[in-house]
Order: C-alpha cells, then structure tokens, then sequence
C-alpha cells in the first residue's frame, strides 16, 4: 500500500479535533471496511514517525512532534507548496516533506512579522 500523505494530514486533523485525547485504531480485523484498513495502515506509518503512540492495545494519542507537524501542515497554502516542492523533486520521505512545510511556515512567518529567520 502506498504512503498516502493527505490521509496523514487528514487524519491528525480529527485526532487534534476529538474532544478525548485517545483515538481508537481504525480497522485491523477481519470485518473491516478496506478504508478502516487504509486508515488502520496511515496510524501505523504515523507512530512510526512519531505522530502517535500506542497508549493501549487498540488506542493511541497524538505525540507532542504530532501536533508540531499538525501546526506545520495547518495552512493549505503551505500544504500545497511542500507537496509541490516534493512532486518537483521526485518524491519525498516523510522527513523531507516535514522539512519542506516547516520551512514554508517560517517562509511565510517571517514574511508577515517581517523578520529575517
């Protein structure tokens, strides 16, 4: 299965909105739908980054480095740019495309408080 990285930003979007601070793993049985698999896939490859981690069997919450990149990825404008510069390079690991929205986001901070970062 290939990385989906809109489902990643997607997902960490209704994380950080749940009202609880533990999310259920979507999917991993044999009833489940093939999008609850695809989600249940995306969780995993998150806590291999360290977006999540496993707080029980079935259950997980957001890691600190998650909300950062949740605060990285927040803007659309940014979000574009850093898939943008990811297609132009030819594909990008998940470190790159971080790197890339953080620094679009201190691009554009800078910008709007008129600060050299």
């Amino acid at each position: 299965m290939k990385r989906d990285d809109d489902l990643i930003r997607d997902l960490l979007f209704k994380y950080e909105g749940d009202a609880d601070w533990i999310a259920l793993m979507p999917g991993g049985t044999s009833s489940s739908t093939g999008q609850e698999e695809k989600e249940h896939y995306h969780v995993l490859l998150m806590s291999d980054q360290g977006l999540v981690t496993s707080v029980g069997p079935d259950s997980f919450r957001v890691t600190a480095s998650g909300h950062d990149y949740i605060n990285a990825i927040r803007s659309d404008t940014i979000w574009r740019k850093a898939k943008e510069g990811a297609k132009e390079i030819g594909g990008a690991t998940f470190g790159i495309l971080k790197d890339l929205a953080v620094a679009y986001l201190k691009q554009e901070a800078a910008i709007k408080l008129g600060l050299e970062l």
